[in-house]
């Protein structure tokens, strides 16, 4: 069976599999599911500060020279912190298939993302499994960032000039596009087609603030995660989702009747892995990292295991950009 039917059938098994309890004791996560919210209430206005600009968002922090052994990371710096501590605290999406969902067989957190957090995790302790996910809300990026309370974000988060004002980001290491679902049968296959329908985008994200950018006429419906979003959908609630392509060929993995209609992605969203804004040894470490992935296929494996059957063949990585300065 392919991945998109097994996880048809995973869908199926839902209600019974979401019950399942988590494995093991570093690599799982404690947080429950973010629970779909029922409201559809029409949004209120976004607050009309201008977003922050800057001269190149994709470029970040070069790496220290070669990445150092585990057992040989600098004395102080944030990753021999992290070892002491014993595990890698990662933010994360469970409920985004094919980046980070919940297994429903074994009811681990997997997916392109969960893969690049086992790949830092490795990085620091030689060991892929010392890690501990928190699924958090597209919302809950930042705070929490910004508290110290995970090491990091894997949770296909786009750089932005404004998220720089307020956390790091690694080098862009997936490039996506936000594109629309909608019913299969519909005659829309464009965002300007969707004129006075009713648009769903979780909240706190570029795609909704894109939505409200490109197509005002829509009625923009906001939810907590894209899963919210599908719910929704499936009530009828909404005629439409919005969001990166690679989402979006997740949601209609779970649902025969959405489809992703071709069509040209009407933004470009470079995903980074977001961290502390003062861990700038941390983003090196991780932009190190991330090379030698570029390099040594661990990339392309990646994609061929999440992202190669619903979107075609690997592309190139992106390249990473460097010469940011704290």
């Amino acid at each position: 069976m392919s991945r998109v039917g097994r996880l048809r059938a995973g869908l199926a098994a839902g209600v019974l599999l979401a019950l399942l309890p988590a494995c093991g004791v570093l690599a799982d996560d404690p947080t429950p599911l973010p629970a779909a919210p029922p409201s559809t209430a029409a949004p209120s206005a976004p607050p009309a500060a201008a977003p922050a600009t800057c001269t190149d968002r994709l470029q970040s922090y070069a790496p220290d020279g070669p990445l150092p052994a585990p057992d040989d990371l600098p004395a102080g710096s944030t990753m021999a912190k992290i070892r002491e501590r014993g595990r890698l605290v990662a933010g994360v999406s469970a409920d985004t298939y094919l980046l980070g969902s919940r297994n429903p067989l074994n009811g681990r957190v997997e997916g392109f993302d969960i893969d690049l957090v086992k790949a830092v995790a490795k990085a620091i302790f030689g060991d892929e499994d010392r890690y501990q996910l928190r699924v958090i809300t597209a919302a809950d990026r930042i705070p929490l960032l910004e508290s110290g309370d995970v090491d990091l974000v894997a949770r296909n988060m786009t750089i932005t000039c404004d998220r720089w004002t307020q956390i790091a980001f690694s080098s862009e290491y997936y490039r996506s596009g936000q594109k629309i679902l909608v019913r299969r049968g519909s005659k829309a296959t464009t965002l300007a087609q969707l004129g006075g329908s009713r648009v769903c985008a979780p909240r706190g994200t570029s795609s909704l603030s894109t939505l409200r950018e490109k197509a005002p006429q829509a009625v923009a419906v906001e939810s907590d995660s894209h899963t919210g979003c599908l719910v929704l959908f499936q009530q009828g609630q909404v005629d439409a989702i919005t969001g990166d392509d690679t989402v979006l060929a997740g949601l209609a993995a779970q649902d025969p009747y959405a489809v992703v209609p071709r069509q040209d992605a009407f933004t470009e969203e470079p995903y980074g892995l977001g961290m502390n804004a003062d861990d700038v040894d941390l983003v090196r470490f991780v932009n190190a990292r991330l090379a030698q992935m570029r390099g040594n296929g661990e990339w392309e494996a990646i994609y061929d295991r999440w992202l190669a059957e619903p979107l075609g063949p690997a592309p190139a990585p992106p390249k990473a950009v460097y010469g940011r300065r704290p």
